[in-house]
């Protein structure tokens, strides 16, 4: 069976990308990191959407590694960890971080089981509404090994070191609660996708290149220096300025039964 891994469709200009692979609990073979990528990479070059919201089709979002796949030959761990530079992203990475590249808000949508690259793939999107029954690990640990598909990254923007090593040398599993104090979590719901697609909406009523610079803004400046942040925030509300839609935004703000619809965002 020719099975398409992943899958994309658009809703009002949000596109709903889902991991396809429920026969296998959506595990990782070499086959569906480069279905990730593809879809990454094609998102990236599409203006018109407004958000991205990842699930995982069956009972678990995503298990991890498909370990007896991925082992099978060392061509696969060649595939997976090669890079040309050693800064940046390899294919294994690059389905956690690439997410970032998107210029629209990534959300990610959680259920059953979100182990190892699973949780790291949900870590690189912007938000993460979990169903309650949601387990999720750092499983690395398991198999004797580091989380590195931008683990590193993903845990800390989001833990303190001491919480961070606690999870990635036990690889013990915690649920969706104890996920949302520790701040791994953005909100827990029994209906996470229906929550998904409010939050969208309520993104799409701001203006596409307010997003896009927001989102852009504290990617690039939340680990640097004053200097760098104050600098991105001055060019980055500068090039809003003179854009169409933030007009459109204060139109709309003003005028809110007759808005204009606002134009396709700029690359950013």
């Amino acid at each position: 069976m020719n099975q398409q891994l992943v899958t994309t469709r658009i809703e009002e200009n949000i596109a709903i990308v889902t991991l396809n692979r429920p026969d296998k609990h959506n595990a990782l073979n070499v086959e569906m990191f480069k279905a990730i990528r593809t879809t990454i990479k094609t998102l990236k070059k599409n203006l018109a959407i407004r958000a991205v919201i990842v699930q995982g089709e069956g009972v678990d979002f995503c298990t991890g590694l498909d370990v007896k796949s991925v082992m099978s030959t060392a061509k696969n761990f060649v595939t997976l960890l090669f890079k040309w530079r050693p800064g940046s992203a390899n294919l294994a990475q690059y389905v956690s971080t690439g997410w970032q590249e998107i210029t629209v808000p990534v959300i990610m949508v959680l259920h059953g089981r979100v182990w190892g690259g699973g949780l790291q793939i949900a870590l690189g999107g912007d938000f993460r509404i979990a169903h309650p029954e949601a387990i999720l690990s750092v499983m690395e640990a398991r198999w004797g090994l580091v989380p590195d598909m931008g683990g590193t990254l993903a845990l800390k923007e989001h833990l303190p070191t001491d919480k961070a090593k606690l999870l990635a040398m036990t690889g013990r599993e915690i649920t969706a609660k104890q996920a949302q104090k520790l701040n791994l979590i953005t909100k827990v719901s029994d209906v996470p996708f229906e929550a998904a697609m409010t939050l969208a909406r309520e993104i799409s009523q701001q203006s596409p290149d307010a997003v896009a610079a927001v989102k852009k803004l504290y990617k690039n400046a939340w680990w640097h220096s004053k200097a760098f942040a104050l600098a991105r925030e001055s060019w980055y509300q500068i090039k809003i300025i003179a854009g169409k839609n933030q007009r459109i935004k204060t139109y709309n703000q003003m005028n809110p039964n007759s808005e204009k619809p606002f134009k396709i965002r700029g690359k950013w």
